[in-house]
Protein backbone atom coordinates (compact mmCIF):
# COMPACT_ATOMS: atom_id res chain seq x y z
CA UNK A 1 0.00 0.00 0.00
CA UNK A 2 1.30 3.45 -0.92
CA UNK A 3 0.80 6.28 1.54
CA UNK A 4 -0.10 9.78 0.43
CA UNK A 5 1.87 12.82 1.60
CA UNK A 6 -0.88 13.61 4.10
CA UNK A 7 -0.77 10.10 5.63
CA UNK A 8 2.94 9.97 6.43
CA UNK A 9 5.86 12.25 7.06
CA UNK A 10 5.62 15.01 4.49
CA UNK A 11 8.62 15.78 2.32
CA UNK A 12 8.41 18.67 -0.09
CA UNK A 13 10.08 20.42 -2.99
CA UNK A 14 9.21 23.74 -4.62
CA UNK A 15 9.46 23.81 -8.42
CA UNK A 16 9.44 27.34 -9.84
CA UNK A 17 8.83 27.75 -13.57
CA UNK A 18 7.96 31.08 -15.16
CA UNK A 19 8.13 32.82 -11.80
CA UNK A 20 5.35 30.61 -10.38
CA UNK A 21 6.44 28.41 -7.45
CA UNK A 22 4.60 25.10 -7.00
CA UNK A 23 5.19 23.00 -3.90
CA UNK A 24 5.05 19.23 -4.33
CA UNK A 25 4.51 17.15 -1.18
CA UNK A 26 5.33 13.46 -1.03
CA UNK A 27 5.93 10.76 1.56
CA UNK A 28 8.49 8.98 -0.63
CA UNK A 29 12.14 10.15 -0.33
CA UNK A 30 13.15 8.38 -3.55
CA UNK A 31 10.44 10.18 -5.49
CA UNK A 32 11.53 13.47 -3.94
CA UNK A 33 15.12 12.82 -4.99
CA UNK A 34 13.93 12.02 -8.52
CA UNK A 35 12.05 15.32 -8.65
CA UNK A 36 15.12 17.17 -7.42
CA UNK A 37 17.19 15.67 -10.22
CA UNK A 38 14.50 16.16 -12.90
CA UNK A 39 13.94 19.83 -12.04
CA UNK A 40 17.51 20.75 -11.15
CA UNK A 41 17.90 24.47 -11.79
CA UNK A 42 14.20 25.07 -11.17
CA UNK A 43 14.08 24.08 -7.49
CA UNK A 44 13.18 27.13 -5.42
CA UNK A 45 13.55 28.13 -1.79
CA UNK A 46 10.25 30.05 -1.94
CA UNK A 47 8.22 29.77 1.25
CA UNK A 48 5.06 31.07 -0.43
CA UNK A 49 4.10 28.76 -3.29
CA UNK A 50 1.19 29.77 -5.48
CA UNK A 51 0.02 26.15 -5.72
CA UNK A 52 0.58 23.09 -3.55
CA UNK A 53 0.09 19.46 -4.61
CA UNK A 54 0.02 16.35 -2.43
CA UNK A 55 1.29 13.39 -4.46
CA UNK A 56 0.07 9.85 -3.80
CA UNK A 57 2.15 7.18 -5.49
CA UNK A 58 0.23 4.18 -6.79
CA UNK A 59 1.27 0.78 -8.26
CA UNK A 60 2.44 0.55 -11.90
CA UNK A 61 -0.74 -1.24 -13.00
CA UNK A 62 -2.62 2.02 -12.34
CA UNK A 63 -1.55 3.40 -15.71
CA UNK A 64 -3.58 3.07 -18.90
CA UNK A 65 -1.25 4.10 -21.76
CA UNK A 66 -4.12 4.47 -24.23
CA UNK A 67 -6.18 7.02 -22.26
CA UNK A 68 -6.39 10.59 -23.58
CA UNK A 69 -5.92 13.80 -21.61
CA UNK A 70 -9.05 15.22 -19.98
CA UNK A 71 -9.06 18.65 -18.29
CA UNK A 72 -12.39 19.80 -16.89
CA UNK A 73 -13.68 22.38 -14.46
CA UNK A 74 -16.84 22.36 -12.39
CA UNK A 75 -17.68 24.83 -9.65
CA UNK A 76 -14.13 26.10 -9.40
CA UNK A 77 -12.75 22.57 -9.10
CA UNK A 78 -10.45 21.24 -11.82
CA UNK A 79 -9.93 17.57 -12.63
CA UNK A 80 -6.93 16.60 -14.76
CA UNK A 81 -6.69 13.06 -16.04
CA UNK A 82 -4.59 10.97 -18.37
CA UNK A 83 -3.80 7.28 -18.45
CA UNK A 84 -0.86 7.71 -16.09
CA UNK A 85 -2.27 10.23 -13.59
CA UNK A 86 -5.37 11.68 -11.96
CA UNK A 87 -5.14 15.13 -10.42
CA UNK A 88 -7.52 17.58 -8.75
CA UNK A 89 -6.91 21.27 -8.18
CA UNK A 90 -8.88 24.05 -6.49
CA UNK A 91 -7.42 27.45 -7.48
CA UNK A 92 -9.30 29.29 -4.71
CA UNK A 93 -7.56 27.13 -2.09
CA UNK A 94 -4.32 26.98 -4.09
CA UNK A 95 -4.18 23.27 -3.34
CA UNK A 96 -4.51 20.03 -5.23
CA UNK A 97 -3.67 16.33 -5.27
CA UNK A 98 -2.06 13.97 -7.77
CA UNK A 99 -2.29 10.19 -8.01
CA UNK A 100 0.42 8.72 -10.23
CA UNK A 101 3.10 6.08 -10.48
CA UNK A 102 6.65 6.90 -9.39
CA UNK A 103 7.87 8.54 -12.60
CA UNK A 104 8.78 12.12 -13.60
CA UNK A 105 6.62 12.22 -16.75
CA UNK A 106 3.21 12.31 -15.09
CA UNK A 107 3.93 15.25 -12.81
CA UNK A 108 5.61 16.97 -15.77
CA UNK A 109 2.30 16.78 -17.64
CA UNK A 110 0.32 18.03 -14.62
CA UNK A 111 2.64 21.02 -14.25
CA UNK A 112 2.32 21.91 -17.92
CA UNK A 113 -1.47 21.74 -17.79
CA UNK A 114 -1.73 23.80 -14.60
CA UNK A 115 0.59 26.46 -15.99
CA UNK A 116 -1.53 26.73 -19.15
CA UNK A 117 -4.66 27.24 -17.02
CA UNK A 118 -3.02 29.97 -14.95
CA UNK A 119 -1.40 31.72 -17.91
CA UNK A 120 -4.60 31.78 -19.99
CA UNK A 121 -6.21 34.17 -17.50
CA UNK A 122 -3.09 36.36 -17.40
CA UNK A 123 -2.63 36.80 -21.15
CA UNK A 124 0.25 34.35 -21.45
CA UNK A 125 0.69 30.80 -22.71
CA UNK A 126 2.92 27.81 -23.26
CA UNK A 127 3.97 27.48 -26.88
CA UNK A 128 5.36 24.63 -28.98
CA UNK A 129 8.49 26.61 -29.73
CA UNK A 130 12.18 26.69 -29.02
CA UNK A 131 13.44 29.93 -27.50
CA UNK A 132 16.75 31.55 -26.71
CA UNK A 133 18.12 34.80 -25.37
CA UNK A 134 20.62 36.80 -27.40
CA UNK A 135 21.74 40.33 -26.64
CA UNK A 136 19.33 40.36 -23.67
CA UNK A 137 16.32 39.72 -25.93
CA UNK A 138 14.29 36.52 -26.29
CA UNK A 139 13.53 34.97 -29.67
CA UNK A 140 10.91 32.26 -30.18
CA UNK A 141 11.06 29.62 -32.94
CA UNK A 142 7.76 27.85 -33.57
CA UNK A 143 6.87 25.11 -35.99
CA UNK A 144 5.36 21.69 -36.45
CA UNK A 145 7.39 18.60 -35.64
CA UNK A 146 10.34 18.48 -38.01
CA UNK A 147 10.27 22.20 -38.84
CA UNK A 148 13.59 22.75 -37.10
CA UNK A 149 13.11 23.65 -33.42
CA UNK A 150 15.79 21.20 -32.32
CA UNK A 151 18.10 22.18 -35.17
CA UNK A 152 17.88 25.92 -34.52
CA UNK A 153 18.54 25.24 -30.83
CA UNK A 154 21.57 23.07 -31.57
CA UNK A 155 23.00 25.73 -33.90
CA UNK A 156 22.73 28.54 -31.32
CA UNK A 157 26.07 30.36 -31.07
CA UNK A 158 28.16 31.09 -28.02
CA UNK A 159 26.59 33.96 -26.15
CA UNK A 160 23.05 32.71 -26.81
CA UNK A 161 21.22 31.22 -23.81
CA UNK A 162 18.83 28.37 -24.55
CA UNK A 163 15.49 28.70 -22.74
CA UNK A 164 13.98 25.55 -24.25
CA UNK A 165 14.12 23.45 -27.39
CA UNK A 166 10.46 22.43 -27.16
CA UNK A 167 8.02 24.38 -24.96
CA UNK A 168 8.37 28.13 -24.47
CA UNK A 169 6.88 29.90 -21.47
CA UNK A 170 5.45 33.35 -22.28
CA UNK A 171 4.09 35.68 -19.63
CA UNK A 172 2.43 39.06 -20.29
CA UNK A 173 3.05 42.23 -18.33
CA UNK A 174 1.08 45.24 -19.60
CA UNK A 175 1.93 45.54 -23.31
CA UNK A 176 5.15 43.52 -23.21
CA UNK A 177 5.91 39.81 -23.02
CA UNK A 178 8.64 37.89 -21.24
CA UNK A 179 9.96 34.45 -22.14
CA UNK A 180 11.18 32.19 -19.33
CA UNK A 181 13.39 29.14 -19.39
CA UNK A 182 11.66 25.80 -18.83
CA UNK A 183 12.72 22.28 -17.85
CA UNK A 184 10.46 20.86 -20.57
CA UNK A 185 12.73 19.31 -23.20
CA UNK A 186 12.41 17.99 -26.72
CA UNK A 187 14.80 15.96 -28.88
CA UNK A 188 17.81 17.92 -27.68
CA UNK A 189 17.04 16.66 -24.15
CA UNK A 190 18.71 19.74 -22.69
CA UNK A 191 16.95 21.56 -19.85
CA UNK A 192 16.66 25.29 -20.47
CA UNK A 193 18.36 27.91 -18.33
CA UNK A 194 16.20 29.33 -15.55
CA UNK A 195 16.41 32.93 -16.77
CA UNK A 196 14.11 35.30 -18.65
CA UNK A 197 14.14 38.18 -21.15
CA UNK A 198 11.68 40.36 -23.07
CA UNK A 199 10.31 38.73 -26.23
CA UNK A 200 11.64 40.44 -29.34
CA UNK A 201 10.37 38.30 -32.25
CA UNK A 202 8.49 35.08 -32.96
CA UNK A 203 9.88 33.19 -35.94
CA UNK A 204 7.82 30.59 -37.80
CA UNK A 205 10.32 28.00 -38.95
CA UNK A 206 10.60 26.51 -42.43
CA UNK A 207 13.46 24.56 -43.96
CA UNK A 208 14.70 25.69 -47.35
CA UNK A 209 17.74 26.13 -49.58
CA UNK A 210 18.68 29.56 -48.24
CA UNK A 211 18.51 31.64 -45.07
CA UNK A 212 15.97 34.42 -45.23
CA UNK A 213 13.32 36.23 -43.19
CA UNK A 214 9.93 37.10 -44.68
CA UNK A 215 6.99 39.09 -43.28
CA UNK A 216 3.88 37.26 -42.11
CA UNK A 217 0.39 38.70 -42.51
CA UNK A 218 -1.42 39.35 -39.20
CA UNK A 219 -4.11 36.74 -39.85
CA UNK A 220 -1.53 34.09 -40.68
CA UNK A 221 0.54 35.07 -37.65
CA UNK A 222 -2.43 34.62 -35.32
CA UNK A 223 -3.40 31.32 -36.93
CA UNK A 224 0.13 29.94 -36.63
CA UNK A 225 0.34 31.06 -33.03
CA UNK A 226 -2.96 29.37 -32.14
CA UNK A 227 -1.80 26.15 -33.82
CA UNK A 228 1.20 26.04 -31.50
CA UNK A 229 -0.32 27.17 -28.19
CA UNK A 230 -0.66 24.37 -25.66
CA UNK A 231 -4.21 24.21 -24.36
CA UNK A 232 -6.00 21.22 -22.86
CA UNK A 233 -9.07 22.50 -21.01
CA UNK A 234 -12.64 21.68 -22.03
CA UNK A 235 -13.79 25.10 -20.86
CA UNK A 236 -15.33 27.65 -23.22
CA UNK A 237 -14.49 30.76 -21.18
CA UNK A 238 -10.87 29.78 -20.72
CA UNK A 239 -10.56 28.77 -24.37
CA UNK A 240 -11.79 32.24 -25.32
CA UNK A 241 -9.23 33.78 -22.98
CA UNK A 242 -6.45 31.72 -24.59
CA UNK A 243 -7.64 32.79 -28.05
CA UNK A 244 -7.60 36.43 -27.00
CA UNK A 245 -4.10 36.01 -25.54
CA UNK A 246 -2.81 34.76 -28.88
CA UNK A 247 -4.47 37.60 -30.78
CA UNK A 248 -3.00 40.22 -28.45
CA UNK A 249 0.48 38.71 -28.70
CA UNK A 250 0.34 38.73 -32.51
CA UNK A 251 -0.63 42.43 -32.42
CA UNK A 252 2.28 43.45 -30.20
CA UNK A 253 5.16 41.16 -31.12
CA UNK A 254 6.66 40.89 -34.63
CA UNK A 255 6.00 37.51 -36.25
CA UNK A 256 8.26 36.55 -39.15
CA UNK A 257 8.87 33.46 -41.27
CA UNK A 258 12.42 32.18 -40.94
CA UNK A 259 13.48 29.90 -43.77
CA UNK A 260 16.86 28.33 -43.16
CA UNK A 261 19.39 25.71 -44.11
CA UNK A 262 20.85 23.69 -41.21
CA UNK A 263 24.04 25.63 -40.55
CA UNK A 264 25.06 28.16 -37.93
CA UNK A 265 24.99 31.11 -40.36
CA UNK A 266 21.23 31.37 -39.88
CA UNK A 267 21.92 32.99 -36.51
CA UNK A 268 23.54 35.93 -38.33
CA UNK A 269 19.98 36.97 -39.24
CA UNK A 270 18.70 36.71 -35.65
CA UNK A 271 19.08 39.43 -33.06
Amino acid sequence: MHASASQAECLSLVIEIGGMPVRVNTADPEFLAMLGERYAGFVSASANPEIEFDVELVPPNFADPDADVSVRQQGGHWSLERGDFYAEWEPARRRGSIRQTANPYSIDAVLRIVHTLVLARQGGFLLHAASAIRNRKAFLFAGVSGAGKTTISRLAPEGATLLTDEISYVRRADDSYTAFGTPFTGELAKVGENVSAPVETLYLLAKGDENRIDPVAPVEATRALLENVLFFAEDEALAQAAFQSACEFAKRIPVRRLTFVPNARVWELIG
